[in-house]
């Protein structure tokens, strides 16, 4: 179960319970900053990456439910001590959980199911309930350490220290946001590029030739220029939707079969005909593709109706498109992280 979810389920019933969060990784880790898991007494929900130092923490967290301090930060090297190899450095954070605290948590989901960004600001070293915030300030009591202008909004989580030395835990908790790669940077991609920005998204856009970026890019795209953009493929997340539209059929076929052989995919759009969905299809079953798989691809791409060819009618159409699935995709996490309890 989600940590959201688990904390919204034991509200009701007032069961003591420990948020553990990834605070600080240096080096490698099992987790990422942010990553948390909520312990009780007698379970465990959501993960910091499992192993030795998953198990050092319920330990801790329980001594917490037990009695003792309501917050705590501890430092551990992932070595031989732990019987973990990832050889870094994580820092974690324990809050125990209370009535102030489910409030806030509870104004937390709400703001997720609107979509809406939020920060917490969790005091470390004094027993303040954590404050909730969003662009215009604070939203629940508590005691904010920093003006919220000198907090990096797209930071991953982090510890700070206020002028009075007191330690901070900035935790970034974003809404649902959709991840686009779009191979090819020619004026289709351009067009999209442009369509897609200011939108609650983010773009990775990724072409051979660096020269056809532009230099000025909107906030919410990252460019990728290399030789290899299969790679991209191999490496991307679980849940990232997929649009090709390169100069070369010949690399669209490529990056199509890398696409259908990954798991993990949210959406995939080639731009194209039915006649080159069907030329497509016939190679990628020649390659092993499965025609049940090749269901998966969605060529041609924009909404029926919208025959224009220009780049920016194109655009229009397909981010339409886009964002109907993802609209879609966040209802269907929405239910999952926020309202399913069990």
């Amino acid at each position: 179960m989600h940590w959201l979810s688990a904390l919204q389920a034991l509200a009701p019933h007032g069961t003591p319970a420990i948020l553990v969060t990834v605070a600080a990784v240096q080096g490698s880790g099992p987790r990422e900053p942010g990553a948390k898991m909520v312990v009780t007494e007698v379970a465990q929900f959501d993960t910091i990456g499992g192993g030795h130092l998953e198990m050092r923490a319920c330990e801790i967290a329980r001594d917490m439910l037990a009695g003792g301090t309501p917050r705590r930060l501890e430092r551990f090297p992932l070595g031989p001590s732990l019987g973990q190899c990832c050889g870094g450095v994580v820092q974690l954070a324990f809050e125990r959980v209370g009535k102030p605290e489910h409030a806030a948590f509870s104004t937390l989901a709400g703001r997720w199911r609107a979509r809406e960004d939020s920060w917490r600001l969790v005091p470390l070293d004094t027993p303040e309930t954590f404050s909730l915030l969003d662009a215009s300030g604070a939203l629940q009591p508590g005691t904010r350490p920093l003006g919220f202008d000198d907090i990096e909004r797209d930071a991953p989580c982090r510890l700070l220290k206020d002028g009075a030395g007191q330690r901070w835990l900035v935790d970034p908790c974003l809404a649902y946001r959709p991840h686009l790669i779009l191979f090819g940077a020619g004026h289709v991609g351009a067009a999209i590029v442009q369509a897609l920005a200011g939108l609650p998204c983010h773009v990775t856009w990724v072409d051979e030739r660096e020269e056809e970026f532009p230099v000025t890019l909107p906030a919410n795209v990252t460019v990728e220029a290399t030789d290899t953009p299969e790679a991209v493929v191999a490496s991307a997340r679980d849940g990232a939707s997929y649009l090709v539209m390169t100069h070369s059929h010949a690399l669209d076929q490529a990056l199509a079969e890398a696409i259908l052989r990954r798991r993990g995919v949210a959406w995939f759009g080639l731009i194209g005909s039915k006649t080159k969905r069907m030329q497509f299809e016939h190679r990628l079953r020649e390659r092993g593709i499965d025609s049940l798989r090749l269901q998966d691809m969605v060529c041609p791409i924009g909404l029926p109706g919208i025959a224009g060819k220009q780049p920016a009618v194109i655009a229009a159409s397909v981010t339409a498109q886009l964002l109907m699935v993802w609209e879609a995709a966040a209802s269907a996490t929405e239910r999952t992280q926020i309202e399913a309890h069990a």
